[in-house]
This record gives C-alpha cells, structure tokens and sequence, in this order.
C-alpha cells in the first residue's frame, strides 16, 4: 500500500463511477412493490410499516454501488481502495463493451484485478510489469476509457523516466 502523501496533487484523470438516473427509481418502485406484497401477506401489521421500512431501505442499498472512484494521479493509479503506483504499469488497452466482455470472459487470467460495473459498457486494461506481484492485469470499468488510457500512460512514462 502506498503512504498518501501530504500534499494534495492534481488528478489527470478522475470519475465516479456511479448508477444510471433509472437504477433509483427501479429501486423506489421494486421497494414499492415488496412493501404492498408484505402488507397484503401480513395484515397484523401496521399498514405504514413496510413503506416506512422498505421504501428507505431500496435507496439506501442502492448508495454504496455509486461510491466508486477512478483516479489518476501523478503518483498511482487508484480504483476505490486499491492503490497501484504507476511506474508499474507497462501498458493500457482501451476497451469496448465487446473487449471487456472477451477479457472477463472464460479465457480471463485468474489472477487479474477485476472491478466491473455491469451497467458500464466500457473499460480499461491495465498490463503490469511488477516482478514482486502476481498480477498480471487490472481490467477497470469506465465511461471514458480512451481518455483514462492516455492519462494513465502519460503518467507512467513519467515516472518510468524519472526511476531510470
């Protein structure tokens, strides 16, 4: 893990990787439906009580999955939690939805680095060159895949060149 450092720098690139405008009204309207199946299956209980329960509870499952982060900074590479320093990237392949799906796919590495949202399309393939680490690929979801791939090898010939 990589010690964050004092001073704030500037991110080459940066998004949130968050849910569709649809996912939270999918959610209400599901939370709707379960609570009206429970008050219909239970009538001892209140009829308020599973709206008040349910309602909140569809949104609030709902908040974590919008949380994700993908950061380039001039130091690392940082997918929510994880941290990879830079001068360990050797390549990125900008992927399509058809590219993410084959690299995810039955001939995908075991040991990769996977964090995929299912309703990004796109994604990026980071090729590692750590002897110390099995790794040997991150495959990141991103609705800007083109732009994170250029940032993240600017940022690593940068520091390539600067460990040389």
């Amino acid at each position: 893990m990589t010690p964050e450092s004092p001073v704030r720098t500037v991110a080459a690139h940066q998004e949130r990787l968050s849910l569709p405008w649809w996912a939270w009204p999918a959610a209400f309207v599901g939370g709707a439906i379960l609570a009206t199946e429970l008050m219909l299956g239970l009538p001892e209980l209140p009829v308020w009580l599973p709206y008040a329960v349910l309602l909140p509870l569809s949104l609030l499952i709902l908040a974590p999955l919008s949380r994700l982060r993908v950061e380039v900074t001039p130091d690392e590479f940082r997918v929510d939690d994880a941290r990879l320093p830079v001068e360990f990237v050797s390549g990125v392949v900008a992927l399509d939805a058809a590219g993410k799906r084959e690299a995810l796919g039955v001939g995908a590495h075991p040991l990769a680095f996977v964090v995929q949202r299912a309703w990004i399309g796109p994604a990026v393939q980071v090729l590692l060159d750590d002897p110390a680490d099995p790794t040997p690929f991150w495959v990141v979801s991103t609705r800007h895949p083109v732009e994170l791939a250029t940032a993240l090898l600017e940022v690593s010939r940068r520091a390539r060149a600067e460990r040389a």
